[in-house]
């Protein structure tokens, strides 16, 4: 149809395609789906594995079921089995067992969230620490994920994996985009300088 192909060629349903497409946003989706799942799993730990045996300690029943009557309802001398029941006969109440399982529920996140985060930060170091003995201790002031600027003059190195000419202050190769600091293995040793594909000044 015709107003389906306008739709497609115009330029803000191309950009929504690049948008939706980036890695950022797929796994912005990949966590709210899984944080979504973790939260259904949590939710069901503490309404069906925590709660009854709390509950029956505390007030003999399920744990959602303890509340305080701040005020009766309309009927003389209720009995009233759970909050909603008291509450449709216009009790006022106050839901200590709810509140209870919800504060359960926010401590059981904060711990799981701490020890995701307290995880990769352990991970980050072991390899930092691994990095640093393989190629020699930085200083604690370096921040070792941003290279220093290339010199102005041109100056350039040779790629120990390519050959290729590079700026002599660069981590990356910029032609084979190997880390110019890895062990090469025998093999390449004796490749011929290839021809640079970009001229730099100098």
């Amino acid at each position: 149809m015709p107003v389906l192909e306008k739709i497609k060629n115009a330029s803000v349903w191309t950009e929504f395609k690049e948008f939706i497409s980036q890695g950022s946003v797929l796994q912005l989706g990949v966590g709210i789906i899984i944080g979504g799942a973790f939260s259904s799993f949590l939710n069901s730990f503490v309404n069906d594995i925590l709660s009854p045996p709390l509950g029956l300690l505390i007030s003999g029943s399920n744990l959602e079921n303890y509340f305080i009557i701040l005020r009766k309802g309309r009927t003389p001398n209720p009995d009233y089995k759970t909050p909603a029941e008291a509450q449709a006969d216009g009790a006022v109440t106050e839901n200590v067992g709810l509140f209870i399982m919800n504060g359960i529920n926010f401590l059981l996140v904060g711990v799981s969230l701490f020890l995701i985060v307290f995880t990769a930060n352990r991970l980050r170091d072991f390899r930092k620490s691994r990095r640093s003995k393989k190629h020699g201790a930085l200083p604690e002031s370096a921040d070792d994920t941003k290279p220093e600027p290339a010199p102005a003059s041109g100056a350039t190195q040779t790629c120990p994996w390519c050959n290729g000419n590079v700026p002599v202050k660069a981590v990356k190769c910029m032609y084979c985009t190997s880390f110019l600091h890895e062990k090469v293995p025998a093999e390449l040793l004796n490749r011929q300088p290839q021809a640079a594909l970009i001229e730099l000044d100098g």
